[in-house]
């Protein structure tokens, strides 16, 4: 039985790696166009921590520029705009005029009590004033307000009561995982995962408990590249990709475009995976709630894993069964 999603029940799940780029890289539209980069699902241009604050003005006009270019380009990938803050949206929604419709949405950095009520009354305006596809927001959680250890589970239900107030305009939620790290003075070595980190990884699993129920919560970015697909860079990649996606991270941040392919294979299901998805979304028998797996070597039950064969027919649907 397949199984046929809707496209709104899909879009949260079609970032795959998300491509950060400042906004002031005015090379972009022709990359995009010509289709310069494999695996390239989503674009983040970024006017927040990539652009010094003399060069702002400077980066937006470059944004105006490379969304003329790429006005009336077909299957461009999912577009989004990276701001500072509340009245940096407002500021940038203004300059952006009918060129906003080639947007997916917002990025909102630093996403707390702080700001997230403004940012929420924002978006709802600009929809009310919307005839088209919605626009969406992905707010970051990376602030120190956030990882406060003493506050943290009540500090995110709050922030999770604001976004439950605008969830239709919510596509995903974020996690700047250096953001974190910065605060601690840490830094992961190119053999590391963010989960060796103690401290980074329970504040992680603390968003995930409050948020994945819910939402898509995409990973953190992984800062190595280079041109070899087999070099340490790449292994340490994939390594976090899979415990990305064991621990409830769907997609990831990219820094570079040598990492698309990595994460877009990463988001791929094993076979077994997917049969045994179909199996239990197409579940028949009547009185058994378990059964063997399609490999024969685990135990499927309906009604503990439904959750999770939704999420494996979504990806196979986009990014496919991988071949291994």
């Amino acid at each position: 039985m397949e199984h046929n999603w809707k496209a709104d029940e899909l879009l949260p799940y079609r970032l795959g790696g998300l491509l950060y780029t400042p906004a002031l890289n005015g090379g972009m539209a022709r990359k995009i166009k010509e289709r310069v980069y494999p695996c390239l699902t989503s674009v983040a241009f970024c006017l927040e921590d990539s652009i010094q604050d003399a060069a702002l003005p400077l980066a937006e006009q470059t944004l105006v520029r490379t969304l003329e270019a790429l006005a009336g380009t077909a299957d461009l990938p999912l577009l989004f705009v990276r701001v500072r803050s509340p009245r940096h949206l407002e500021r940038v929604h203004h300059l952006l005029g009918g060129l906003e419709e080639l947007l997916t949405g917002y990025i909102l950095p630093k996403f707390d009590l702080s700001n997230g009520g403004e940012y929420a009354r924002l978006i709802k305006a600009f929809n009310e004033s919307r005839t088209s596809a919605p626009l969406y927001i992905m707010p970051t959680l990376e602030s120190g307000m956030i990882a406060e250890p003493g506050s943290r589970t009540s500090m995110l239900l709050r922030v999770k009561r604001i976004l439950d107030s605008v969830r239709g305009c919510v596509l995903n939620v974020r996690v700047g995982g250096n953001d974190f790290c910065n605060l601690y003075g840490l830094r992961r070595s190119i053999h590391q995962s963010i989960y060796d980190i103690g401290v980074i990884r329970d504040i992680l699993v603390d968003i995930l408990q409050v948020f994945s129920a819910d939402y898509v919560v995409s990973g953190p970015v992984w800062e190595y590249f280079g041109l070899d697909p087999a070099g340490p860079w790449a292994e340490g990649l994939r390594r976090e990709v899979e415990l990305d996606r064991l621990n409830g991270f769907i997609g990831k941040s990219a820094v570079h475009p040598a990492q698309l392919p990595i994460i877009f294979q990463g988001m791929q299901v094993s076979q077994e995976d997917y049969e045994d998805a179909q199996s239990i979304l197409g579940w028949t028998a009547d009185d058994y709630g378990v059964a063997k797996s399609a490999g024969g070597s685990r135990m499927n039950e309906v009604k503990c894993h439904a959750k999770w064969a939704g999420h494996i027919c979504k990806l196979a649907q986009i990014y496919g069964v991988s071949p291994g």
